[in-house]
């Protein structure tokens, strides 16, 4: 079972998904994407660990989230925003290799058998118009992704001001 849970910035996204897990299983995982910038990301990264109690499998995984055994489990990866930006930076920005490398790294953790992953991901294309050539072509990159990881989830909710709106569930 794939989930998708997209939305806005501080739209209630995480949140939802690990209310979601914690019911799902006793005992979830946690996939962290973001990569250590600096010491302020850092902080960020540090007060998000506290937050997870004991019940929480934690892993930090930057790019290749095919080397993490997702089968049987119930699994948070968050945030593929983050997680698109390791690729965009490491490819030097060519958006179309970073769409195939990400969609095959999806690919090879949809197809884990018994699996329940919750992908949290951002929509940033619908906020203000980036100012530079790069910030469009992330916002492109993000937006391809986001149809792509929808196209072949389960279930995708939509987070409003904190309040989940299903937009898409296979019956």
């Amino acid at each position: 079972m794939i989930y998708l849970i997209t939305g806005g910035e501080r739209s209630g996204k995480s949140s939802y998904a690990e209310n979601l897990a914690k019911g799902l299983s006793d005992k979830p995982m946690y996939v962290a994407t973001a990569r250590k910038w600096d010491d302020d990301f850092q902080k960020r990264i540090d007060r998000h660990q506290k937050d997870r109690d004991e019940r929480w499998i934690n892993i930090e995984k930057e790019k290749h989230l095919s080397e993490i055994d997702f089968s049987e489990k119930v699994a948070i990866v968050d945030c593929v925003t983050l997680w698109l930006t390791n690729f965009f930076v490491d490819t030097k920005n060519d958006v179309s290799l970073c769409l195939e490398q990400a969609k095959a790294e999806f690919d090879a953790i949809a197809n884990q058998e018994n699996a329940t992953i919750i992908i949290v991901t951002n929509e940033i294309g619908m906020g203000v118009h980036a100012e530079t050539h790069i910030g469009r072509k992330f916002t492109e990159l993000q937006g391809w992704m986001n149809q792509y990881i929808a196209k072949n989830s389960d279930k995708v909710v939509l987070m409003v001001s904190g309040i989940p709106v299903t937009i898409k569930e296979k019956k």
